[in-house]
């Protein structure tokens, strides 16, 4: 993204404030302000839909203005890719959505009614006034929202995981695959070195079926036992509040060790500090 190093260039928008005024200065400030009044109008107190198709069409008026004066000064910065980093969100504020049917999206409409606002801005400040105010406030914007839309985005990907019946469908996937997985595991006993000798036995193969037919019957009945449900259960719930902890504590960017010591549990990533610590040469 551009900095502000690379927006040296003098603005062909000075802006009404700042005292040089010219009359198409003036005329843009007022469309900017009638476009920002028109989107709020339909925003907070929605018409009849004639009246607000009636809206829409002056407002898409006023967006075909926008549209060519953005081209005209485009143009005076001869089509340099520069003008379109530094004024992208203008695009945006030329999209007409004053429009009864958009009354459904208000998020949509908020959004674009902000980024109005902020081409009024550049009409009464001059044309950069928004892109350094954004590039001002965009780093503690990110850190004051990083957080908190962390701990929602968490919420929301737990109660999905909570839809699933994890240890049911386990079940199921051994149950139709058991025949695979005897195979597999008679193979992996005659290739062990150790076990391997007890080929040698008498009804190995039977013994070995036995074995894992009754292993694979009590994992099964374990599997689909309510207690097991409320066992998987008590460990989502209970990694889902440590997680949401330690990224209230902030643990999740820099390790603290005395912030973790409020965690009921250690985190993972402490405990694999630890095990590298004890075992550096599993690392290599």
């Amino acid at each position: 993204m551009a900095t502000l190093r690379d927006a040296r260039e003098p603005e062909l928008n000075s802006g009404i404030l700042p005292g040089n005024v010219r009359a198409d200065d003036w005329i843009m400030l007022v469309l900017a302000a009638g476009s920002v009044g028109l989107l709020g109008f339909m925003v907070l107190s929605p018409p009849a839909r004639d009246v607000g198709l009636v809206i829409f069409y002056v407002d898409c008026g006023i967006c075909s203005i926008f549209l060519l004066e953005f081209l005209w000064r485009w143009r005076k910065r001869r089509w340099a890719k520069k003008f379109l980093v530094r004024n992208w969100y203008e695009l945006f504020a030329m999209i007409p959505v004053a429009h009864p049917a958009m009354l459904a999206h208000k998020f949509v409409s908020v959004v674009l009614l902000l980024v109005r606002i902020g081409r009024a801005a550049d009409r009464a400040l001059g044309e950069q006034f928004t892109y350094r105010l954004v590039d001002k406030l965009s780093e503690p914007i990110v850190k004051a929202i990083k957080k908190p839309i962390t701990i929602a985005v968490l919420d929301e990907v737990v109660k999905v995981l909570e839809t699933g019946n994890y240890p049911e469908n386990l079940a199921k996937s051994l149950g139709a695959n058991k025949d695979e997985l005897r195979t597999i595991i008679a193979e992996k006993i005659a290739a062990d070195p150790q076990l391997g000798k007890l080929k040698r036995l008498p009804f190995h193969d039977e013994i070995v079926r036995t074995v894992v037919d009754t292993s694979f019957r009590v994992l099964l009945e374990v599997l689909v036992d309510p207690r097991i449900d409320d066992f998987f259960s008590a460990v989502v719930r209970d990694n889902r509040e440590q997680i949401r902890q330690a990224v209230q504590l902030g643990l999740n960017e820099v390790d603290d060790d005395e912030k973790e010591q409020s965690l009921p549990v250690r985190t993972q990533h402490s405990a694999a500090l630890e095990y590298d610590r004890l075992h550096p040469k599993s690392r290599l």
